[in-house]
């Protein structure tokens, strides 16, 4: 079972958002035996909270079922419980890092960096864009699932 938990600032809206994102992919995929999935913050300003009603709306426009979810804050025990981090910008990595302490065993990694245009994902609490967030994190999630395709001969 590989485990991934995606990591936002605050996790009520990118990183909810990836997680039932890619909660749904596994499932339509059948690979619910291969991949667990979960999602964190960098922060503890949202601790307790539900998603945003901009994720919570995008997602429900699309027909992605939202997972149940109330924000957590990521540990540094969560290195050893996944084994993949992924941030969704350069500042979330920044801040997991200073979590974590370091990455000896490469497990830190930005969503969009498994595909082909390496970039952040901005945050729609400040650009007020959940479509555009939505498309990059699907743009991600199917990287990071061709890419686990390859690497842990995942079966999609």
């Amino acid at each position: 079972m590989i485990k991934i938990l995606f990591i936002c600032h605050g996790n009520i809206c990118r990183s909810p958002m990836a997680e039932s994102i890619m909660t749904h992919m596994v499932k339509t995929r059948n690979l619910e035996t291969q991949l667990q999935i979960s999602s964190a913050a960098t922060s503890r300003e949202e601790i307790g909270n539900t998603p945003h009603y901009g994720t919570v709306g995008k997602l429900r426009a699309v027909g992605i079922p939202l997972v149940p979810h109330r924000a957590v804050q990521m540990t540094k025990a969560d290195y050893k419980e996944y084994d993949y981090l992924i941030g969704m910008d350069q500042m979330n990595i920044r801040n997991m890092m200073r979590i974590l302490g370091d990455d000896a065993e490469h497990k830190v990694f930005r969503l969009l960096d498994f595909g082909s245009s390496p970039r952040d994902i901005a945050d729609p609490w400040y650009t007020g864009n959940f479509d555009v967030t939505y498309a990059d994190i699907v743009e991600g999630c199917e990287a990071l699932l061709t890419y686990l395709e390859k690497e842990h001969k995942i079966t999609c």
